[in-house]
């Protein structure tokens, strides 16, 4: 990576080269930023299950209620995946590069983590 300490007197080559890591930084912060409001927004549909399991609790079709619940836990899924796919995707494209990214195996092994975490929700709401 180019040095980002500039001298007093940088020849544009220099300033190019700085632009370009700053630029590369940035890059990667974004898909970092990115990856983590997917993940918010799939624990966010685990949140709206158990909203609308509390909600419908006494509905006089409870498996419809359990289904539609479900329904979000899948997508919740679905988006934990879709996520770690799109920054697997942009941490590729950036590897010509010299930025230095959170490693791919620890974003999956989030995205494993809260998919666990969103199956066992599910079965939990279909014993409820």
């Amino acid at each position: 990576m180019p040095d980002t300490d500039l001298s007093d007197d940088p020849s544009s080559n220099d300033l190019a080269d700085t632009r370009t890591a700053w630029a590369e930084d940035r890059t990667m912060l974004a898909n970092e930023r990115t990856f983590a409001g997917w993940m918010r927004t799939g624990m966010a549909c685990i949140a709206l299950a158990l909203g609308l399991k509390a909600v419908f609790k006494d509905t006089d079709y409870p498996l419809v209620a359990k289904g539609v619940a479900e329904v979000f836990i899948l997508v919740a899924v679905l988006i934990f995946w879709a996520a770690v796919t799109k920054c697997r995707e942009t941490q590729k494209r950036m590897k010509e590069h010299d930025v230095e990214a959170q490693s791919h195996q620890r974003m999956t092994t989030l995205a494993s983590i809260l998919t666990l975490g969103a199956l066992a929700t599910g079965v939990i709401l279909w014993l409820l």
